[in-house]
């Protein structure tokens, strides 16, 4: 027989809790003497259904695994933190926000940070030539904000309606079960604002060498407002410092045949190292009105602003710090949204963005659960 269950210690006792249990237990915290053996009639059976330590087992293992995404399903996450300058570019952030994690030099927030392909399943390829997604979450003073970007600048569509067409096309046919290059130029030939997107796919940046190596975009176009109320339009930028870098299609290939999760391994290994990854984060900013005088509408996320015309404005350094202790609980349930914002922050009528706002949360409602809010990671 097993020895009395211990009175619970109190998570306020780290170095007490977390010893290791002196017997195994079912999730009630009941003593388990045997979990590998039913209850039968006889040596041969029939298992009795009132085996309460089977029930609970296999019903766990029935449900213990959540729908994967159906895009950026394979990634990875870590955690971090944003060190801010105080500053938009030479100028104090609180010309432009009120929002209190840019508000003062050297204000520390903490985050985590998921790194994804796009279109591959859950165990796809992390160097194939596909869009990777740069989504940060903010644990921030007022609440968590939710920066949902890519590592391109811009995308294949304008309007939210487009997004299921776009991903059917990229992903495995129906029949076949692979994915077809004419199903994706039958798309892209008849969506013009696509041609953008894929001279930035079809370039180096298609195959990023690994997460540390790579750009981020927050794509959209979404605003800050400062304490009077004033409001401008602004587009976020993550550059690495430890410099932009890609694979050939044929460097692609060999790494591939050995490991197709090398950008997973590349990360958390530099992070165990003590190689803390960083980005600078930049925005650039534009007065919140109709711009007649450009060519091309700003709300547009088929399009860049330019440098030139627009020019970066450093607000503060990324540093990746720490790995996820559990990859289901921090990685598979992580949940992110476009419509995850703190005040000071706020949305443009991108119609992109708009859509996103509704999609992100419906699907993590779908994937994770009604409750998806109430996990530890979100």
């Amino acid at each position: 027989m097993a020895d009395k269950p211990k009175t619970p210690k109190s998570p306020a006792n780290p170095s007490e809790s977390q010893q290791s249990p002196t017997h195994l237990t079912n999730r009630q915290g009941h003593p388990i003497t045997n979990n590998q053996s039913q209850r039968t009639v006889g040596s041969r059976g029939p298992a009795t259904l009132e085996n309460y330590q089977f029930l609970e087992k296999i019903t766990h293992f029935d449900r213990e695994r959540i729908p994967e995404r159906v895009v950026h399903a394979r990634g990875f996450v870590c955690y971090g933190e944003l060190e801010a300058t105080g500053k938009i570019g030479d100028e104090p952030a609180s010309k432009y926000t009120r929002a209190k994690l840019f508000s003062q030099a050297g204000k520390k927030t903490p985050l985590a940070i998921r790194f994804s392909t796009v279109i591959g399943g859950r165990d796809s390829s992390e160097v194939a030539r596909d869009p990777r997604g740069f989504a940060v979450k903010f644990y921030t003073e007022d609440g968590n904000w939710d920066l949902v970007g890519n590592n391109l600048a811009v995308f294949f569509i304008r309007d939210a309606i487009k997004f299921p067409d776009v991903i059917h096309s990229l992903k495995p046919d129906p029949v076949t079960f692979r994915q077809e290059p004419n199903r994706i130029f039958d798309f892209m030939s008849q969506t013009p604002e696509s041609m953008h997107m894929l001279t930035h796919l079809f370039s180096p940046r298609g195959i990023p060498a690994s997460y540390r190596h790579m750009e981020g975009f927050g794509v959209n176009t979404y605003k800050m407002v400062n304490a009077e109320g004033n409001t401008v339009l602004v587009k976020y930028h993550f550059h690495p410092r430890c410099g932009v870098a890609s694979l050939t299609a044929e460097e692609a290939a060999k790494v591939q045949g050995q490991d197709l999760g090398s950008a997973s391994k590349d990360l958390y290994e530099a992070i165990e190292r003590g190689e803390y990854p960083q980005w600078d984060m930049y925005v650039q900013i534009m007065e919140d009105h109709d711009h007649p005088e450009l060519d091309w509408d700003p709300l547009d996320d088929t399009k860049i602003w330019t440098e030139k015309d627009f020019p970066l404005r450093h607000v503060g350094v990324m540093t990746l710090n720490r790995n996820v202790e559990d990859h289901f609980n921090e990685n598979e349930q992580i949940a992110m949204g476009t419509g995850v914002l703190v005040d000071g922050l706020d949305f443009s009528d991108d119609k992109m963005l708009v859509g996103r706002t509704f999609s992100y949360s419906d699907t993590q409602r779908h994937r994770v659960g009604t409750n998806y809010l109430q996990l530890p990671v979100n």
